[in-house]
């Protein structure tokens, strides 16, 4: 199967119908394309960022001018499929003598496995060894239609977490964070959505030749075993960020006619098996993949690091570094998102797009949770972003602090012996999160608009969130300790912690900054 030729990826019609289509369909005018219909989540994620790929490799606009001239008019089918088509030869699925998409140039042998083991949350060797896989069971993937393997094969070597000695992860690290741009408008189409992410040639030029250093399986793998080397930006072209690959794979056994065990779809075809082998690409340095947020060192003595899925998940309090910028750890927005907040952003109203960000959960090679959030994004002159930046850190520390001492009470309040208690109390900080979340945006978003020249935020602003604090700290330390059961609990030690809890939020330095900013008239005096 040709991945540019023949209708392979799953989507929804405006008219709510169903289908799969070639790549180059998603510029259809007549019944056109809203989204894409993947069976899971992370290949939902994983068929944007191909999309997205496809389309930067081979059809970056020029300029900002003709960015804006495929916005306003969708490119003609026919203008698609010319360019995607010098792609075709690469983007063979199946091909067991020559060039297959993100598959090993020359891999004669490997380690078998089943086909289930390209899913990121696929019980591993051990799992199944130790006969642990308790949560995820083995066996609920043994045959894949090929729109479902390629679809798993790029997220695999897109967001490749830790898989043992050897076994590479993925050009941003294990299990990174993506974040892509989305119109808010509910009539967007597909290709509206995918647009918005695409860099101009003036931000990140097309190769002028379709080589290895832009799709790496083209040629012999760059191994990195004792004899092999590390792969970094200067090895390739700035396009291979589109297409990593650091597991060496080759699909192998197929079987004719039955059904996807994912999709649930009658296929002529199904892949039951691969072959792999370690010390594939190992991709080191200072790489900086566009739709992936990063942690840049402070001090610039370490190399960018990517994002990566949380446990708690994603909330506001992540809003800062995703969307813009957080100086005091030095998290910084992808490129796309720094791209639409520097320029691209004065075309859009205040609310014409929001920020998809998702990612895989990892605790090394095994996937605890796949999380997925909307973030509002602002475009804003510069001094209106540096007030924001400052007035967001100083709402999201205030309430990281709050979060600190609620957790610690109730532990208090929850055991005899708190210290010794080593348990996870995540959940606790979700709900006070989660509880806060919605006065943050309304928040945000007053600030958002606030004039250049404003010096501090208005004191109704601070009050509004010191209440909210102060409601929700004590609301949700109720909730733990009157509604739960954990050990041998008892009133007193409740009340002694919830009275310890009142005077530590109180006395809080930062939540007393926060109040004295919310009545000025009273500090003067």
């Amino acid at each position: 199967m040709n991945l540019i030729t023949i209708p392979w990826v799953p989507v929804i019609h405006q008219d709510g119908t169903k289908g799969l289509i070639a790549p180059w369909q998603i510029a259809e005018t007549d019944n056109p394309i809203i989204d894409i219909n993947a069976p899971r989540p992370d290949l939902q994620g994983g068929l944007y960022q191909f999309l997205i790929g496809l389309l930067q490799t081979s059809f970056a606009p020029e300029d900002e001018d003709q960015w804006l001239e495929y916005r306003e008019a969708t490119p003609t089918t026919d203008e698609l499929k010319e360019s995607f088509e010098k792609l075709a030869f690469a983007f063979e699925l199946d091909n067991p003598d020559g060039v297959a998409f993100l598959q090993d140039y020359d891999l004669p042998e490997g380690e078998t496995k089943q086909i289930a083991a390209l899913l990121i949350d696929a019980p591993g060797g051990n799992a199944l060894k130790n006969n642990s896989d308790h949560f995820v069971k083995r066996d609920l993937a043994n045959q894949l239609c090929p729109s479902c393997t390629a679809t798993a094969l790029f997220t695999l070597q897109a967001n490749a977490p830790a898989g043992g000695v050897g076994h590479r992860v993925s050009l941003r690290g294990g299990g990174p964070l993506t974040t892509l741009l989305l119109p808010e408008s509910k009539s967007a189409t597909l290709w509206q959505k995918l647009w918005l992410n695409i860099l101009n040639q003036e931000e990140s030029a097309l190769a002028e030749t379709m080589d290895a250093r832009v799709l790496p399986w083209l040629s012999n793998t760059r191994l990195s075993d004792k004899k092999g080397v590390i792969t970094t930006p200067e090895d390739t072209h700035p396009l291979q960020r589109y297409w990593g690959m650091p597991r060496r794979i080759r699909l192998t056994t197929t079987l004719e006619n039955g059904v996807c065990d994912l999709c649930g779809s009658q296929s002529e075809q199904l892949h039951t098996e691969f072959i792999t082998k370690n010390y594939g690409v190992n991709y080191d340095g200072a790489w900086v993949h566009p739709l992936t947020p990063y942690r840049f060192d402070l001090k610039k003595k370490e190399l960018p690091l990517s994002l990566k899925g949380q446990q708690g998940g994603l909330g506001y309090r992540h809003w800062l570094g995703l969307a813009l910028q957080d100086s005091d750890n030095g998290d910084k927005a992808a490129t796309i998102v720094q791209f639409y907040n520097e320029d691209r952003g004065r075309i859009f109203d205040m609310h014409s797009a929001s920020l998809w960000c998702f990612g895989y959960d990892m605790d090394n090679m095994k996937a605890r949770c796949w999380y997925e959030s909307h973030f509002p994004v602002f475009y804003m002159d510069a001094k209106q972003k540096n007030n924001l930046m400052d007035w967001g850190a100083e709402f999201i520390n205030s309430a990281r602090e709050v979060v600190k001492i609620l957790r610690a009470q109730v532990k208090e309040a929850w055991f005899r012996r708190p210290k010794d208690i080593k348990g996870d109390m995540s959940p606790i900080d979700m709900q006070f999160w989660q509880a806060t979340e919605t006065d943050f945006y309304k928040i945000l978003e007053q600030l958002a608009v606030l004039p250049s020249e404003t010096g501090m935020a208005p004191a109704e602003l601070y009050q509004t969130w010191f209440k909210t604090l102060e409601k929700q700290v004590f609301q949700v330390f109720e909730t733990a300790t009157l509604e739960s059961n954990p050990e041998d609990l008892d009133l007193k030690r409740i009340i002694s912690a919830q009275n310890e809890l009142r005077k530590k939020f109180y006395s809080n330095k930062t939540i007393k900054n926060l109040k004295l900013k919310a009545t000025p008239v009273e500090a003067e005096k």
